[in-house]
């Protein structure tokens, strides 16, 4: 291990949080700079008009509380499965408390610039200049950072449609709406499938007079809850199920999510089927779209041709007269401006080039990263505290990263199975799927699940971690900064969910939990048993 390290951390939201907790459990100086006066980030609701992320009022997060916990915080019981965005503050605002973690943390103070110190060939060392809480720019020197501030800030907006310019009403991007107040009563466009545009629609077609959702291509629409009311995640989001997708061949596991999907609702009927298949784009996550579009109170239309004042003509030719608002649901860009003025990290289209999403490759040292910039299929929260665990790790001498060479490799290996597995989009540049990343970050640090020394060694334990949701409790049972809470977290993780929806829910007994256990087995063990050998 080298000295003690002085790490600069930008963004104190959900990404940030979980940087400052393992900065401090690897014994770094640590200083977090958060431009704004509280914690949270993006989920922290802004009524106010303001450059920050912020998440709708009634927002509610798309993964369930269990996938989106971190490592060592498991969420209190009686908390929802699937969080408002108050209630997810919350959850932020008690890690905090818990840990001790705003101490560290500068209120109001503005990172400017972060740049390579004069040094920086010899030591890896970085300058920060930042405006403090009395408007005073300052500069520091630090042995790494970590960028966590995010990439929903600046809003994406498409070229303008013919006419878009003689349009009389109100034209905005979903990161300017806040609520339904001032849309009573009016016919709404809202551009974009995607889990905001979604939202919008759904909520504005209570009080709207009549809403109409553009989409491109269709999209596949997940609901939060799966077969016998458990969370969707709970259900896919298993080691087991990551291993069939790996030996099942695509075109059956494709085959069986679109039937459960359509079992759900006909795609086709509801004007939403896309021509790609459920794993060829980030889906939707929707539980009350299908019926607002039964109800009639939304429909769906393809893309805007042009406008002609307030009447809106689709690419089908049909029209919408009266319109009185238009909501962009069109996606965000990302960039990084204050990481050498904007030169350190080149961005096009949403395209970048970063080792695990985090390295940047053409500097001589790994002592700068990117924290959350992914886009999973999956939780975001155990994502980034994973990468945080990874630099940490790193920049502590406690592990090493691969060559340039091989650095590079990797990345470009992501890139082309991105290119061949996912619509080409500029919201498919950063797409992970949560087990395999998580698992190829574990690898790093050596924190990954030696699933056959656990069934060894705890064969109930093993049993949860391989058909259990792969929680982030599993990567806190071995590895660096072990925690003891991790076997009882993931034991009574189902007990945590069940008890969100009913306080008095009982646990099953040991003997049914094991005889549901020897079934799964016997069922998984054919099943593998007939893909190898018929």
């Amino acid at each position: 291990m080298s000295s003690r390290k002085r790490v600069c951390i930008i963004g104190a939201g959900a990404s940030g949080l979980p940087s400052i907790r393992h900065a401090v459990l690897y014994d770094c100086d640590v200083v977090c700079f958060e431009a704004s006066h509280a914690i949270g980030g993006l989920w922290r609701y802004k009524p106010e008009d303001t450059d920050e992320g912020t998440v709708m009022k009634t927002t509610v997060i798309n993964t369930s509380k269990e996938m989106t916990a971190y490592s060592d915080f498991p969420p209190q019981p009686e908390a929802a499965n699937f969080m408002h965005n108050a209630q997810l503050l919350k959850y932020f605002n008690d890690y905090a408390d818990e840990f001790n973690l705003r101490k560290y943390i500068k209120f109001h103070h503005k990172v400017l610039n972060v740049e390579r110190a004069s040094d920086y060939v010899k030591t890896g060392k970085w300058k920060v200049t930042y405006k403090d809480n009395e408007g005073q720019q300052k500069e520091e020197i630090f042995d790494g950072v970590l960028c966590c501030t995010g990439h929903h800030t600046t809003p994406w907006l498409p070229e303008k449609w013919p006419g878009q310019d003689t349009f009389p009403g109100k034209c905005v991007h979903s990161h300017s709406y806040k609520d339904h107040r001032g849309y009573e009563d009016h016919t709404v466009v809202v551009v974009g499938v995607g889990n905001s545009g979604g939202d919008i629609a759904v909520e504005l077609s209570r009080i709207a007079k009549q809403v109409y959702l553009v989409t491109r291509r269709g999209t596949w629409v997940f609901n939060r809850i799966f077969d016998y009311g458990e969370p969707f995640d709970f259900v896919v989001g298993t080691r087991a199920a990551n291993y069939l997708r790996g030996v099942v061949p695509t075109k059956m596991s494709t085959w069986f999510l679109e039937s459960k999907l359509q079992h759900r609702f006909d795609h086709e009927k509801y004007g939403l089927r896309p021509a790609h298949h459920v794993f060829g784009a980030h889906p939707t996550v929707n539980d009350e779209l299908p019926n607002r579009i039964a109800c009639g109170m939304v429909r769906i239309k393809p893309n805007i041709s042009e406008f002609k004042g307030n009447t809106l003509v689709f690419e089908d030719g049909s029209r919408v007269e009266n319109v009185d608002d238009v909501v962009l649901a069109t996606g965000y860009s990302f960039s990084f401006p204050t990481l050498e003025k904007g030169n350190l990290i080149p961005v096009k289209d949403n395209e970048v080039s970063l080792y695990k999403y985090m390295y940047p490759m053409d500097i001589e040292h790994n002592t700068l990263a990117v924290i959350g910039l992914i886009q999973p299929l999956g939780s975001i929260m155990p994502i980034s505290e994973m990468q945080a665990r990874v630099f940490l790790s790193v920049l502590t001498g406690e592990s090493k990263l691969p060559s340039r060479d091989e650095m590079k490799k990797d990345s470009e290996m992501k890139r082309r199975m991105m290119a061949g597995r996912f619509v080409k989009s500029r919201r498919h540049t950063i797409q992970v799927d949560f087990t395999p990343y998580m698992d190829e970050l574990a690898d790093l640090i050596g924190c990954r699940l030696d699933m056959k020394q656990l069934f060894m060694s705890d064969f109930s334990l093993g049993m949860r971690a391989l058909f259990g949701p792969n929680v982030a409790y599993t990567y806190r049972l071995q590895g660096p900064h072990k925690w003891a809470g991790a076997r009882e977290a993931i034991m009574s993780a189902a007990d945590r969910v069940a008890k969100a929806t009913n306080i008095k829910y009982k646990h099953p007994t040991t003997m049914e939990t094991w005889r549901n256990s020897l079934i799964i087995i016997v069922i998984f063990a054919i099943f593998i048993y007939l893909l190898r050998y018929c």
